[in-house]
């Protein structure tokens, strides 16, 4: 008994479709649940759901391009990945602050620092390097 290929992918983009709408409200949750804990970020998890979308639900794409807080930042990461000014500084405080906390509140060690202070200044080069 063999099945019609064309049916297998049907099925198999069905499914793909289900998963990327699954991960794009995961990614909003996440998005939203960062917008008011200072140490979950909220772009880079609509930055991933407006993706998602765009691979399943046009309609979700488009609300959050046009949602009237984040769109802006998302539509100017699509067209040029720019992030803007006040995001950059407020990610330089913000790795300041973690750094400082996270050296002050354990004794981790100069292996640790060392590899924590290069991931940091890794993610800063890379958020500074992009337009605004």
């Amino acid at each position: 008994m063999s099945s019609d290929p064309a049916d297998n992918d049907s099925r198999s983009s069905r499914l793909l479709r289900i998963l990327f709408l699954v991960l794009g409200f995961v990614f909003v949750a996440l998005g939203f649940v960062g917008a008011f804990l200072p140490v979950l970020p909220t772009t880079p998890f609509l930055i991933l759901a407006a993706a998602c979308f765009a691979r399943s639900s046009p309609r979700f794409e488009a609300w959050l391009l046009e949602h009237e807080r984040f769109g802006p930042t998302l539509r100017a990461w699509r067209s040029r990945g720019a992030i803007p000014r006040n995001a950059k500084l407020a990610a330089l405080v913000g790795m300041i602050i973690g750094f400082t906390l996270f050296r002050l509140a354990s004794d981790p060690g100069l292996p640790l620092t060392l590899a924590v202070a290069a991931l940091m200044l890794t993610g800063l080069a890379y958020v500074f390097s992009r337009p605004s």
